[in-house]
């Protein structure tokens, strides 16, 4: 809070303070001080404002009394919005191939399950019919195997033949595994494969409900194992990274409550909930700090926005005042009290103060040598009338 002596209702009140102070002084015999005049010069010294009845009014200053409050060390982090692990997919073809697709626009939702892109392959068919004939061969081999087994049982044929077959019979399973797993894995369907019906044409899939961040190829293109075609995003899967320095990251625990904020936004009206903190810091000595957002505050919020939050911290109850009660004078912190009052005057005095903690426009005080600050009447309302007309009263 700054003072601003120029302010013309302001010098009003301290003229008439000053003159009022006078008048105090020339109408008061010396030798005859009155109880409470007297009682206040030696309590408060330097300290003392008087203000009249009519002073007190013009200047329309409120009372008040300090409150125990429950206030929190505010600690101010920065992060920005990332996605859960499990909200994102990045899909490629696993063996390549000619997109005869169109690519899906950035932004484009798409569904779990749904088909993204089309390729085509001369090697799709030869696996297909590496799957065909390993079926041919592998009923075959079953038959033989199977007649091996019962005259091995009689003890008909040799153990090193029974072997051969057995084992001939495995890798040929083992194979059409492996090959049914591969054919899957580029989105061939099995069940129409096995009734004959070879497809030159492989599908991606989303693994995913989302939106298109990305989508690297067109028509045409060919697409090589290692590249990405697609990335997708789940927007409902959005959490808030903060970056906490080491010194703070003590007073920083899982499932506390926050409020946060976009950058562009003013206050902090959104709250998230802090689940995991990290156990380790960066070469920058940042730890990071991962919350979930609360139900109905994702609206309008999107991956890599920067946010603000405040992180509440060791809540206590406290002494507190209205922080528009706190006036400086002479570089210091003070609360004005109200010492006693007659019919006339209201006796004022100047107590120096510590603050703490600043919450919901609140701040704790604490008053070196005064045992109870608790039933005390404290200026709360205009308390710079006096501090200007103090300062107007010296300047004269």
């Amino acid at each position: 809070m700054k003072i601003n002596i120029k302010n013309a209702f302001l010098i009003v009140i301290a003229m008439n303070v000053f003159m009022a102070c006078e008048s105090t002084k020339n109408d008061t015999p010396e030798t005859e001080p009155t109880e409470s005049a007297e009682s206040i010069s030696d309590q408060t010294g330097n300290n003392q404002v008087i203000f009249t009845k009519a002073q007190y009014e013009l200047a329309a200053i409120s009372m008040g009394k300090t409150e125990k409050r429950s206030l929190s060390n505010l600690l101010k982090l920065n992060g920005e919005v990332e996605i859960e692990p499990s909200g994102i997919a990045t899909l490629s073809a696993p063996l390549g191939g000619y997109l005869t697709t169109p690519a899906l626009l950035p932004g484009e939702k798409v569904t779990k399950g749904q088909r993204l892109a089309v390729l085509e392959d001369p090697k799709f068919i030869e696996l297909q019919q590496q799957y065909l004939e390993s079926l041919g061969q592998l009923e075959y081999l079953e038959e033989e195997y199977k007649r091996q087994q019962k005259l091995r049982d009689q003890d008909v044929n040799s153990a090193k033949t029974f072997q051969k077959v057995s084992s001939d019979y495995k890798i040929l399973q083992a194979r059409i595994k492996g090959i049914e797993e591969t054919l899957k894995l580029i989105g061939i369907n099995i069940n129409f494969l096995k009734k004959g019906e070879i497809s030159r044409k492989a599908s991606v899939y989303s693994p995913i409900n989302g939106f298109i961040k990305t989508s690297n190829f067109n028509l045409g293109n060919y697409v090589n194992p290692k590249d990405v075609l697609f990335e997708i995003v789940n927007t409902s899967e959005l959490h808030v990274v903060l970056n906490a320095y080491e010194k703070d990251i003590s007073q920083i625990q899982e499932g506390q409550e926050l409020r946060f904020s976009q950058g562009n936004e003013s206050g902090y009206k959104r709250k998230a909930t802090v689940f995991l903190v990290g156990k380790a810091s960066s070469d920058d000595r940042i730890v990071p700090v991962h919350c979930h957002i609360a139900d109905g505050d994702q609206k309008g919020v999107l991956p890599g926005m920067y946010v603000k939050a405040l992180v509440e911290t060791n809540a206590a109850q406290q002494n507190t005042v209205p922080s528009e009660a706190i006036v400086k004078y002479n570089g210091n912190d003070f609360l004005i009290r109200l010492v006693s009052k007659t019919n006339d005057n209201y006796f004022f005095e100047l107590v120096p103060i510590k603050t703490g903690t600043i919450a919901d426009g609140y701040t704790a005080v604490e008053i070196p040598g005064m045992d109870s600050i608790e039933g005390q009447d404290w200026v709360v309302g205009n308390a710079y009338a006096i501090i200007s007309a103090k300062i107007n009263s010296e300047e004269e």
